[in-house]
């Protein structure tokens, strides 16, 4: 389980819910669906596991019956993206594809209309709202823009390397945490949010049919839900060997000499991401401690041991100062 956790930062929780508050609805019984401690809602460096957050994302669909959680005028009831995606697989490229699953969105709502764009070389998706209410909801452009996607990159069984992404919004205090989410360039303030790729691969045939959709289905929310890795940047290596190597938590020469590098390249390959080797390490030790917190009894001690901290409280102080709370919080069945 370790080799492929993942934690997910609260402001994108604040979006799951961000629908039902908008309308001044309670979040309670979700959140308790979910183990989510209320208490991290109100502290900005919190995150939750993904086993969370799409637990979360579950959560809102069937209680409310709603795809869309809540952000649109009417629900988008279960079933209706099973029905985009059905009428797009007909289709025999992906412009067609496209056109038909926002036809068949269009039908079953009233508020915004989804729109093949080009821009030069470039061809996009992008969103039109009919209902200016709904238009505020910044939590609905993320949804909406990462599930479209991710859809079409499904589409084409393939990838869609996306050139920018566009939001109509300010850029908000959480954009840092854009970059695993919608990695490409960001434009924010724009006429309309939307993303923009290689309009030659709207030509792609779509090899899709039923039975891949049925497949597909069975584990979509975490295909459009959790950030994808890529495996070929220099941190995420740094991250594994790292995870591979635990509990000896090696030091940056070692990582290097692992990674075929002079400590010296290592530092500035690193730094080209925005990223360091103390940050890769502590970001590690700070998923697995969420991790474990929320699906065992480990002790604080045994806990502090396992990454490499020689004392409890040194352990407690490192973990406030990544997450805003206590390990305590963390624990499973205090929400």
């Amino acid at each position: 389980m370790l080799a492929s956790l993942v934690t997910i930062p609260i402001v994108f929780v604040h979006g799951l819910l961000s629908g039902l508050v908008a309308d001044g609805h309670s979040v309670a019984v979700f959140l308790t669906d979910a183990d989510i401690s209320p208490e991290l809602l109100d502290e900005s460096g919190s995150r939750v596991t993904y086993e969370q957050f799409l637990a979360l994302y579950k959560s809102l669909t069937e209680r409310l019956d709603d795809e869309l959680l809540g952000f649109l005028s009417r629900p988008l009831k279960r079933g209706s993206y099973a029905l985009m995606l059905r009428s797009a697989i007909s289709a025999d490229t992906l412009a067609d594809g496209m056109r038909r699953y926002a036809s068949t969105f269009r039908l079953l709502q009233d508020d915004l209309v989804l729109e093949l764009a080009r821009d030069g070389e470039l061809a996009g998706f992008i969103l039109r709202f009919v209902n200016p209410s709904i238009e505020q909801r910044i939590g609905l452009h993320e949804h909406i823009l990462r599930t479209i996607w991710r859809t079409l990159a499904w589409l084409i069984a393939g990838k869609i390397k996306v050139a920018r992404f566009d939001f109509a919004f300010e850029m908000p205090t959480y954009a840092s945490s854009y970059s695993k989410v919608f990695p490409a360039a960001l434009r924010f303030n724009q006429e309309s949010s939307g993303f923009w790729f290689n309009a030659t691969l709207l030509a792609k045939p779509i090899p899709r049919g039923e039975v891949d959709l049925r497949d597909y289905l069975t584990h979509v929310q975490a295909d459009i839900l959790v950030p994808q890795r890529d495996l070929n940047v220099v941190s995420a290596r740094v991250r594994d060997y790292l995870l591979r190597t635990k509990p000896q938590w090696p030091g940056l020469g070692d990582a290097a000499q692992a990674l075929h590098m002079s400590p010296s390249t290592l530092q500035r390959r690193l730094a080209a991401e925005g990223k360091t080797f103390q940050g890769v390490k502590d970001a590690l030790r700070r998923d697995i401690a969420i991790m474990q917190l929320n699906t065992s009894e480990v002790s604080l001690p045994d806990l502090a041991d396992e990454l490499g901290f020689g004392e409890d409280t040194a352990f407690q102080r490192a973990f406030r100062s990544w997450t805003g709370s206590s390990p305590g919080v963390y624990r499973r069945g205090t929400a």
